[in-house]
């Protein structure tokens, strides 16, 4: 799916873990903050270098990694 162009993982980028593109963010953090309760909306306002699709990036990475599928690209 092309939102998951949006993430990167770069081993010199918060260990190697998932995160938006051109950013320090990482996939977990933007899931976490959604499992806690803040919105979308919550979460553009904190992180105003992340848009709608980033985080729609991050759901679907973690739909694809609960199926077995989720591969991203490196640096």
């Amino acid at each position: 799916m092309e939102l998951l162009g949006r993430l990167v993982v770069d081993p010199s980028v918060r260990f190697g873990k998932p995160c938006v593109r051109g950013t320090r963010i990482a996939v977990g953090d933007v899931l976490g903050y959604l499992a806690a309760g803040m919105s979308a909306d919550e979460i553009l306002q904190d992180f105003p270098q992340l848009v709608r699709d980033d985080i729609r990036a991050c759901l679907v990475y973690a739909a694809e990694r609960e199926r077995g599928r989720a591969r991203l690209p490196g640096p």
